[in-house]
């Protein structure tokens, strides 16, 4: 995804902007009090005592496995694979890592096939879209664990034109897009439904699958929860502001209990042009709608929904959590207005130790926000239609993060502290369309970008992946934020109360805190990186972004460098560590995307035996004078006038084992 510090401009798609939603917040990174004793030699003191015992195996009091513990050696197996930056692709010797679907593949039943000179909308809202990030295995049937045929969601994030059509460049893109290729644009963005298989140790796409489905920028979608119907929500195309065309900008997400698809929309400020001086002006600027804000100014040009100064409702209809459910390819998906707006880079569901539903967000932009929110009622795994409104009711929180360790979830309820009309606040509705002016308001830590938030299902331990910061000064350094000018992000890991797993208190008012890892080269003490010790020459990373767990509870990062790949000069890809033991926080390097590429979107079946992944925007970032017709590199196809194609990758084990192992 393009980040704060990587974002795509309006005419040139890999030139870097600066963050355009700033948070001008004059609270602390920490409560006043911490902020005030503070200093940057003790947080760093600290960090060594945290890197200790993460080497341990003593982070927030996990036990270590017994297996792990005994040998004190990672059960992490496999060769590292380089992480240099090449044409290609690299995976670790011993695996295949396959092509499942490249952009512009047929989707839909009677969809055609690819033709890169004829990119249409009528065509690309049949094929899969632009740019794959989240992926979410969902297997069939509905509730089994079958790890070898489901359904595969996938985001489609964001296009980049000058790659999609040729004699694009950065000076021309403006006036060169046209209606019909904003209306592909428009297509290409949402996310795919497929049906996969393996056969013979091979997976594919079921092709006409009655499952098959196209989310797209045009789809219509309910809005559900407390800001459905509001004022603030309604344009002269829905008078009662409960419907909406469309998703965009989705980035990650997750997966429920009841077996549907959380879909994050993040940088949704990209599309929306002009300004206004209305009601709606300052919450615009919060958000970065508007302005030096948009990237895709030619929207607004052909759809005037995207022009706040004649709709300046429509962008409060962006930048949800959307619940789409995979095995209806007929239900419409439902914008979840409890879950709070801003730029969702995730959604992951946990079910409580009491029943409730939890779901974690990070919001993805320079000194923003980490959200939880907690269910009014109770899973029922008996009765999935009971389920379909849980995330309509319950309690959004943001995190503050304390130099002693202690994380305070700060609820943000309408007529509690400062959330009151006379801040703004007439009720809950405006609480969660503006969800980042009340963690403002609410004393909310800022930090470095908060991306993925994922809960590891053998231990517990919730992990929030912060991918960097260069507008951090030294002045802004704190305990769990403790780099000025962060270009290599790190890891936070957070230890609800209540014990291991399933036994974990998310609920809670209080969790602990320590940091893990600090991203970057530990060869270069000016990156300020920190690993255990035992960590290969090739087994650091940078800019941490999206994690997963395998059914072992090993951690695996993926990652985005965006257009500073060259500060590390190391590719974007995937790397493994244990989170226990000896060999805790190890990191190895098991996957390396080709020149330009991110690395998004990792998913294991429920056996561990296939490993997906999103490889998106190659030839692009980073790389001057890349476009359609001269592209650093043609992959994955390598073919003649044949432009780059986001890519979901699958990779297996050679002699069809666990990965990893």
């Amino acid at each position: 995804m393009p980040s704060s510090e990587q974002r795509p401009s309006a005419l040139c798609f890999d030139d870097p902007v600066d963050a355009v939603g700033r948070n001008n917040t004059p609270n602390p990174s920490l409560d006043d009090i911490v902020a005030r004793r503070l200093r940057r030699r003790d947080a760093l003191r600290g960090l060594a005592l945290l890197a200790t015992a993460a080497g341990t195996g003593a982070l927030a009091g996990i036990r270590p496995r017994p297996a792990v513990a005994a040998s004190g050696e990672t059960t992490l197996s496999f060769t590292e694979t380089s992480s240099a930056v090449s044409p290609t692709h690299h995976v670790a010797p011993g695996y295949t890592a396959r092509i499942l679907m490249r952009w512009g593949d047929p989707v839909l039943p009677g969809a055609p096939a690819f033709d890169p000179a004829n990119v249409t909308a009528d065509a690309q809202a049949k094929q899969f879209g632009y740019n794959n990030d989240f992926i979410g295995y969902l297997p069939l049937p509905a509730g089994s664990a079958n790890a070898e045929h489901g359904l595969l969601w996938v985001n489609h994030e964001y296009t980049n034109p000058d790659f999609m059509w040729s004699g694009l460049t950065k000076d021309t893109i403006g006036e060169k897009m046209t209606a019909d290729r904003t209306k592909a644009e428009m297509a290409a963005h949402g996310g795919s439904v497929m049906e996969v298989r393996k056969e013979n140790g091979t997976w594919s796409v079921v092709p006409d699958s009655r499952y098959a489905r196209r989310v797209t920028a045009t789809t219509p979608m309910r809005i559900g929860g407390p800001a459905a119907g509001h004022d603030r929500l309604k344009t002269a195309a829905d008078p009662t502001g409960t419907s909406v065309l469309g998703m965009m900008n989705n980035c990650s997400g997750g997966k429920t209990p009841w077996g549907t698809i959380l879909t994050g929309e993040e940088n949704i400020h990209m599309y929306f042009s002009g300004e206004t001086s209305g009601p709606e002006a300052a919450n615009h600027r919060r958000f970065g709608v508007g302005g030096k804000g948009t990237v895709y100014p030619w929207w607004a040009r052909h759809d005037a929904r995207f022009d706040v100064a004649k709709e300046p409702n429509e962008a409060n209809r962006f930048g949800w959590l959307v619940e789409i459910d995979p095995y209806d390819p007929m239900s419409m998906p439902v914008k979840r207005t409890a879950l709070g707006r801003f730029k969702h880079e995730a959604g992951t569901v946990v079910v409580n130790n009491d029943g409730r539903v939890v779901v974690y967000c990070g919001d993805d932009e320079k000194f923003e926000y980490v959200y939880r929110f907690v269910s009014d009622g109770r899973f029922d795994a008996t009765n999935r239609g009971a389920n379909r409104e849980l995330l309509d009711h319950g309690t959004l929180s943001v995190a503050r993060f304390d130099a002693d360790g202690t994380v305070r979830w700060l609820k943000l309820r309408h007529g509690e502290g400062p959330l009151n009309a006379a801040n703004g606040f007439a009720s809950q509705a405006d609480v969660q369309i503006e969800a980042r002016r009340a963690a403002d308001l609410m004393g909310a830590t800022k930090m470095d970008r908060p991306e993925d938030i994922e809960a590891n299902p053998v231990t517990g331990v919730v992990y929030v992946v912060l991918t960097n910061n260069s507008d951090r000064t030294p002045e802004q350094v704190d305990a769990v934020n403790p780099r000025a000018k962060n270009y290599y992000g790190q890891i936070v890991a957070l230890q609800p109360p209540g014990g291991r797993g399933k036994d974990a208190d998310h609920a809670a008012d209080t969790f602990r805190w320590e940091l893990p890892l600090l991203a970057g080269d530990p060869n270069k003490p000016e990156h300020g990186a920190k690993y255990p010790q035992g960590i290969s020459n090739g087994g650091w990373f940078s800019c941490p972004d999206n994690i997963a767990f395998d059914p072992q509870g090993r951690l695996w990062i993926a990652t985005d460098q965006g257009t500073d790949w060259p500060r590390t000069g190391i590719a974007d890809g995937i790397w493994a560590c244990e989170t226990e033991g000896a060999s805790a926080y190890v990191t190895k390097c098991f996957f390396a995307v080709p020149i330009g590429a991110e690395m998004c979107g990792p998913e294991f079946t429920p056996d561990g035996k296939t490993f997906f992944v999103s490889v998106q925007h190659p030839a692009v970032d980073g790389v001057k004078g890349s476009n359609y017709d001269t592209p650093a590199t043609r992959w994955p196809d390598f073919k003649d006038g044949v432009p780059p194609r986001p890519s979901v990758v699958v990779i297996t084990k050679d002699d069809g084992g666990e990965i990893g192992s």
